[in-house]
């Protein structure tokens, strides 16, 4: 039988290019654009054949970690584990540190397969097929990058050039090339040459670290040790901090595949996008007869060519062309489908002034280990919120300094504690909570509890939370 191969799935970026659905604490990777599952669920997916994969590792950060966790558990897929960085430090100290993990978990043989969590791909036969062939490779001591046919000379993406055809039907890496202008884009998708760089990879963990310890043996040492020190949390594995942080901040390209007499690239003509604008995002959708890809409560009328979708409101568009509408809970973005790559510049804009920076940070919806809140409405000394606790979760048994809470069920089943009082609410049944009052909410039913929450005080932020006993950790 075939060596099995280990996932190892990148999930800790941050990016705003999707504004406003995508922001710095919900990223696209955790957001659902067309279709029920996030981006980071079809990865997991892609990776959940038994018979080819190992359970994956995940590599992600403190603010997502439960996200991670949920979204994995919606699935019912087992992961092997998820590896918190405690500082951003590019991907060249990421894969050293899973590669590390590896070796520990799986063994110094193991072949791993990094992946993004946010790319959009077709993964029917060929990819598979191209995923078996870069194993083989990786198994003859390459290190495989997958470079992805160009349709178009995209100056987004970095290039390929492919050499001498190996063995296994891959080939030898001639060089890397940055992103291009439009006239070199050109002329490397006319040579046939050249493939776009997909930022996949496959080689074995031991490989890895024997070529890193060669040409980025800071990096090596960094995350070698931040993995031997690391800790466990629940069911997270914390890097240590201060070995982690002395990794220089590069890329894998950069540290190492640029440098390396073992580069391989395996042809891929599967479909794949990064999604890294919202013209990517209506390229990959499904197209009605004018040419329109909507999601959510929308209505067209003489539009086309356009890219509409709505998380929240009704969004009615008419006489348009070639533009993007995207509504978020809080936020409308209107622009040109060919302007979408400058959506970057506009969240800038708006994190700088005051008034906005929240818009570009945070959704209306959170998530938290136990479920998550929406807000619904803020005024002054007064806030109101929808909760929903997953079934069997608890909040952690808190108090606050500045405000009391009254809450009013509207489905499912409320444990809540108040002081030395517990007892069980049902919808339409409600309680008040006084200030400084030690209190707790539970969801023992078998459906999500969803209720209303009224906070009254001179201070209503998060941070105005002493938890007392909290079963995730948190101080």
């Amino acid at each position: 039988m075939a060596a099995k191969i280990v996932p190892v799935i990148m999930a800790g970026g941050k990016g705003t290019r999707l504004w406003p659905l995508s922001r710095a604490s919900a990223p696209k990777q955790f957001i659902q654009f067309i279709g029920d599952k996030t981006l980071f669920q079809n990865t997991l997916e892609r990776v959940a054949d038994p018979e080819l994969y190992e359970s994956p590792i995940v590599l992600t950060n403190e603010e997502f970690r439960f996200l991670v966790a949920e979204q994995a558990r919606e699935l019912d897929l087992k992961l092997a584990a998820v590896l918190l960085e405690p500082i951003a430090r590019n991907t060249a100290a990421a894969v050293a540190a899973a590669a590390a993990l590896v070796t520990e978990l799986f063994g110094k043989d193991a072949i791993m397969h990094v992946l993004g969590s946010d790319y959009e791909i077709d993964a029917n036969t060929t990819y598979y097929d191209c995923v078996r062939l870069a194993r083989d490779t990786a198994l003859q001591g390459k290190l495989v990058t997958f470079g992805i046919k160009p349709t178009e000379p995209a100056t987004g993406y970095g290039y390929i050039e492919s050499g001498k055809a190996l063995s296994t039907g891959a080939h030898a890496v001639k060089r890397f090339v940055e992103k291009p202008a439009l006239d070199k884009a050109q002329e490397m998708v006319a040579s046939g040459q050249f493939y776009w760089n997909s930022g996949m990879f496959m080689f074995s963990a031991a490989q890895l670290l024997a070529e890193m310890k060669e040409f980025a043996p800071d990096v090596e040492k960094a995350a070698s040790k931040a993995v031997s020190k690391s800790t466990r949390d629940l069911d997270f594995t914390r890097l240590d901090a201060d070995n982690f942080s002395k990794s220089p901040d590069i890329s894998i390209d950069y540290a190492l595949m640029e440098k390396t007499a073992n580069a391989a690239v395996v042809p891929s003509p599967f479909t794949w996008s990064d999604l890294g604008s919202w013209d990517a995002v209506w390229k990959v959708g499904s197209r009605d007869e004018s040419g329109n890809v909507s999601a959510g409560a929308t209505t067209l009328v003489n539009t086309k060519n356009s890219l509409v979708m709505s998380h929240s409101l009704h969004v009615a568009v008419q006489g348009l062309e070639d533009v993007a509408v995207i509504a978020s809970e809080d936020a409308v973005y209107v622009g040109h489908l060919k302007d979408s790559q400058e959506v970057g510049k506009l969240v800038k804009l708006l994190a700088s002034e005051k008034k906005t920076a929240k818009l570009t940070e945070t959704h209306p919806t959170s998530y938290r280990p136990w479920g998550g809140y929406t807000s619904v409405l803020n005024g002054e000394r007064f806030q109101v919120k929808r909760i929903f606790v997953l079934p069997g979760k608890k909040l952690s048994l808190q108090k606050h300094h500045h405000r009391s809470e009254h809450w009013i069920v509207v489905k499912g089943t409320a444990e809540v504690t108040v002081g030395e009082n517990v007892q069980m609410l049902r919808e339409n049944e409600s309680i008040y909570i006084p200030l400084g009052e030690v209190h707790r909410l539970s969801n023992p039913g078998k459906i999500l509890l969803e209720l209303i929450e009224v906070q009254t005080g001179s201070y209503l932020g998060e941070d105005d939370i002493i938890r007392l006993v909290d079963e995730f950790g948190r101080s």
